[in-house]
């Protein structure tokens, strides 16, 4: 096993808590769930509504990727988290697969939550594999 990388991002929103961007070793990128901040403005109220988060995030999921080197083609799993599941999962779904290429989706996980960081909707973290 190689060395673990740590990458923090420059131009990726602020990290809302303690941790890195993402962590990579052997190939494997895990990229940390990103929330609908602007990373122009921390101090912005989210965006309306689970359709406009879940842009920001994966916006801000595809800045941090770009900073890797990398783009969501390389995605292999993804996690997702909504406080208001049954509500919005079948939007949040919407937006989510109209950043992958057809028939190129990750795998994924999506669950229920009681609360997220920043009172957000949604949160969205990454597994992704180098070439």
């Amino acid at each position: 096993m190689s060395d673990l990388l740590f990458h923090m991002v420059q131009g990726a929103p602020r990290p809302v808590a303690p941790f890195n961007h993402a962590v990579e070793v052997d190939g494997w990128v895990m990229v940390t769930g990103q929330m609908p901040t602007d990373p122009n403005d921390p101090e912005a109220p989210l965006p309306a509504g689970v359709e406009a988060q879940t842009r920001r995030v994966m916006d801000n999921l595809k800045l941090v990727l770009g900073g890797l080197g990398l783009g969501l083609d390389r995605v292999v799993n993804a996690r997702v988290y909504l406080t208001e599941f049954r509500r919005d999962y079948a939007a949040m779904n919407r937006v989510y697969e109209s950043y992958f290429e057809p028939g190129r989706l990750p795998s994924r996980t999506c669950v229920g939550v009681t609360g997220l960081a920043c009172d957000a909707l949604v949160e969205i973290d990454l597994m992704v594999r180098r070439p």
